[in-house]
């Protein structure tokens, strides 16, 4: 069975190419500043095999990195063999759902815009369980309630001692839409209200009422890093999931959610939004 490369590997492999690209020096040259050869610097950027995280050190000041990108590349070649409680079932997940959670379980902030329905870390079991009910792929319930453990257990990032902060946009259609009955619905809009009590969330719903906006983008994920350029957006779509991290995907996403964080109703108006929509149903 073939190792899985760990998303902390991967994070440190893209982040020293972004460092030496911009430095300006060739896979040759920056192994002479350090003293290792050509082949070691490439496999280092490449995801392939061990790393020593001294070398990654050297190799950060040699590329003139700020203290705060050093700390976080030598933190990533320090973790980069380390693996979460997901990965005694990783062979049994998509490799999208691997990643996404070693992301997650490392994430200091999260920025959601969700377009269709609520996101998976603010599910109640009850939402969680009729959507993966109406999958047009029939699953055994044992199977569904495999799958709607690991997004329960995933939820858990949100009550750690140092939880990251999630701000998350829903639009209206997303409160509105009925998933399983209206009694699961009042469940779950009644977990939206919980959250919003607590000081590491922020919610905000887009109305109707604005019109076009900004969501061209669809539902996606901003996955925050203590250093802004080892940030990831994450993108699930019907088919399979990307993870985009070049500067200007990210750019556009984050202007994106700026964009949209401006038309959403703010924090109050959209819990009294979300309570009228509770009583209705």
């Amino acid at each position: 069975m073939s190792v899985r490369t760990t998303t902390r590997r991967r994070q440190l492999g893209a982040m020293m190419r972004k460092l030496r690209a911009r430095k300006g020096l060739t896979l040759e040259e920056a192994g002479s500043l350090v003293g290792v050869s050509r082949a070691t610097v490439s496999r280092y950027e490449t995801q392939a095999g061990p790393v020593k995280w001294l070398v990654v050190d050297a190799l950060c000041r040699e590329y003139g990195a700020t203290e705060v990108e050093r700390k976080a590349v030598v933190g990533l070649a320090k973790g980069a063999k380390q693996q979460g409680w997901w990965s005694s079932i990783s062979g049994s997940i998509p490799e999208s759902m691997n990643i996404l959670l070693t992301l997650e379980d490392e994430a200091v902030h999260e920025d959601h815009f969700a377009c269709v329905y609520v996101p998976g870390l603010l599910q109640t079991r009850n939402y969680s369980t009729a959507l993966q009910q109406a999958n047009e792929v029939r699953l055994a319930p044992a199977e569904i309630e495999r799958l709607v453990d690991i997004r329960m257990k995933r939820q858990e990032i949100l009550t750690r001692a140092k939880p990251p902060r999630l701000w998350a946009i829903l639009d209206e259609s997303v409160i509105r839409r009925v998933v399983g009955s209206p009694e699961i619905m009042k469940e779950q809009l009644g977990r939206l209200l919980e959250v919003t009590e607590l000081p590491h969330i922020t919610l905000q719903i887009l109305p109707f009422s604005q019109g076009a906006h900004g969501a061209a983008l669809g539902s996606f994920v901003i996955i925050g890093s203590v250093e802004q350029s080892l940030d990831v957006v994450y993108v699930d779509y019907h088919t399979g999931s990307l993870f985009l991290e070049k500067d200007e995907e990210l750019e556009r996403y984050r202007l994106a959610f700026d964009y949209l964080r401006a038309q959403a109703l703010d924090m109050e108006t959209s819990s009294a939004l979300i309570q009228r929509v509770r009583r209705e149903m």
